[in-house]
């Protein structure tokens, strides 16, 4: 292979970034047929195709994402020797950037991202929130690092992403004091009378939750359907309803809502995905949150017990 050109490999890395050729030429102030110049001689370097026809755009190909991936690097470590030479600290925060979809618990992103937060480097996170498809769509563009969601991606997407499995976990069911007060029964006969709060039909816990109550010959009273888990956290908090959260955070949902754990089961069973773009994790903050989750957050199981 021929030595790399570096000004080709930025061309490549500022056009992956922006997601278009005509993107990256206003950013670098070329036209859009110096940089598809630079591509096509990248290309012969390497020896195959960065980029392929993605419906009106583009999208890295095996290749792209590879190189994609040393790019990052290259010009992350470019940028530090720059600060070094002149005397500048190199502690500037690592940007942190997650998709969230909307109907996790926020209780458990939190915990979940918390060991990136504890790395030695400052680290600036951002958080985006919504469905599943919008947020793999800023992660093909490379706008995110991660995403986390409650469900692994389609083997029949056209999209070059990994779903790395962090946990799983049981369900538990929480009320207002004041609620389960007013509906005493044990678990999970009480859910015949009580008020439900649920998750959005759309979501992969809803068809899960759904199926346990058939089993159990409960219909229940839904209050509420809800695609954000802590809107339906305030509404049960309010003495709306009963309303679920995974069990590996029971006891955080209890003490921030100041609610009441009346059961739980295994039955139900959430699981947790981190998605990326990357089969072998290199961004720090991503590692430390699949180890982080695997190691300590999911690594005990919660059996199903009804509660008094």
């Amino acid at each position: 292979m021929r030595g790399l050109n570096y000004n080709h490999l930025y061309y490549f890395w500022t056009v992956a970034r922006e997601g278009s050729v005509i993107g990256a030429a206003k950013v670098l102030f070329l036209t859009p047929q110096t940089i598809t110049g630079q591509l096509r001689a990248l290309e012969r370097t390497l020896g195959g195709r960065l980029f392929a026809p993605a419906g009106r755009g583009i999208a890295l190909t095996e290749l792209g994402h590879l190189a994609f991936g040393y790019a990052q690097e290259i010009f992350r470590l470019g940028s530090e020797m720059q600060a070094a030479v002149a005397g500048r600290s190199i502690d500037r925060p690592l940007p942190f950037r997650v998709g969230v979809v909307d109907v996790l618990s926020k209780v458990i992103v939190q915990r979940l991202l918390a060991p990136a937060l504890a790395l030695d480097r400052p680290v600036q996170l951002a958080c985006r929130e919504g469905p599943l498809e919008d947020l793999v769509a800023e992660l093909a563009l490379h706008r995110l690092d991660l995403v986390l969601a409650d469900t692994a991606l389609a083997a029949n997407l056209e999209l070059r992403a990994f779903s790395h499995l962090l946990g799983e976990c049981g369900i538990s069911f929480f009320a207002a004091p004041g609620l389960r007060e007013r509906h005493p029964g044990r678990f999970p006969d009480l859910l015949r009378e009580a008020p439900l709060l649920l998750p959005a039909p759309r979501g992969a816990l809803r068809g899960a939750i759904d199926h346990w109550l058939d089993r159990h010959d409960i219909r229940p009273l839904i209050a509420g359907e809800f695609d954000d888990a802590s809107l339906m956290k305030s509404f049960g908090q309010a003495g709306v309803g009963v309303f679920t959260g995974p069990s590996a955070v029971a006891d955080d949902i209890v003490r921030q809502y100041g609610v009441v754990l009346i059961g739980a089961t295994d039955e139900v069973r959430e699981r947790f995905y981190a998605i990326s773009t990357e089969r072998r994790l290199r961004h720090p903050a991503v590692r430390v949150v699949t180890e982080g989750a695997r190691s300590s957050l999911f690594l005990s199981g919660n059996a199903e017990k009804p509660y008094p």
